[in-house]
Order: structure tokens, then sequence, then C-alpha cells
């Protein structure tokens, strides 16, 4: 199925540019660098309705669904690092349909070496980052169901 081959490839990808990172400050710079690279959002959406819950820094996500029924992401972020890491996962998870998304888990992060290199407020924030992607993936799969 392409959208399968497309999210994976995307997921080999960040996994081979991390895996040339051997130490957890060459893996922060990357994040970092992946932060001051993201087209982030304009002032006026970064608003209480696309604030994600569960960040200890302010994290604005939004999405849509395209003529194709892909969904795509814009996000951001007021810490670099933490831009990054909407970075990171908005990269895998936009210009995929819904059911794409849902089925495919963050195991990638694990892969990373995230769950154990970041602090417990920031792996937190990521997956409720994670949380809310798949909110919207499953509201714009029930919309196309209707």
């Amino acid at each position: 199925m392409p959208n399968d081959a497309s999210i994976l490839s995307k997921i080999e990808s960040l996994k081979k540019q991390f895996a040339a990172c051997t130490t957890w400050e060459k893996k922060y710079e990357k994040i970092i660098e992946l932060g001051k690279h993201w087209p982030g959002l304009t002032d006026d959406l970064k608003v209480e309705d696309l604030k994600v819950k569960g960040c200890q820094s302010q994290v604005w996500i939004k999405a849509e669904m395209t003529p194709e029924k892909k969904v795509v992401f814009k996000g951001d972020s007021d810490a670099l690092l933490v831009k990054g890491l909407v970075a990171l996962v908005l990269t895998v998870y936009s210009n995929e349909a819904p059911d794409t998304i849902l089925k495919t888990e963050p195991n990638f992060l694990k892969d990373i070496g995230f769950d154990s290199g970041l602090s417990p407020s920031r792996s937190n924030g990521l997956y409720s980052m994670i949380k809310q992607i798949k909110y919207y993936a499953t509201a714009f799969q029930y919309l196309l169901s209707k």
C-alpha cells in the first residue's frame, strides 16, 4: 500500500539521521536544527483551541484535510527544542491518510532513543503531541465515513 510505504520511508529517513548522532548532545543538536528549519505557525494560529494539553512548553498543532484525503499538520512551540520535536513527529505523520496515521504507532521514537534520553516532562509532552495527532486523525476518519 503506497500510504504505508510513504510513512515508513519517512520513519526510516529519521532513524538514519539520528543513527549518525552518537551522543545525546548530538541528538539534541539535531532536534534543535529541525526546529530552526521548521516553518512553524503564524501568531494568529497560536490560539487556545490548537494548544496541545500536557506539554510543559506551549505547543500548537493545526490539522487540515486535503482534497486527496490526507491530513496535513502544521505546528509550533515557544521552545526551540520542543519545536524540533514538533517538526519530528509532524514530518512523519503529515500528509498521510487518517487510517495510516492511526495504525502507525510512534515506535520510531523509542528506536531513536527518545524513550530514555528526554526528561519525563518532555517525554510526556511528546506523547501528548502524538495523542493530539491521533485525535485529529480519528476525527477526519469519522468525517470520511459519513
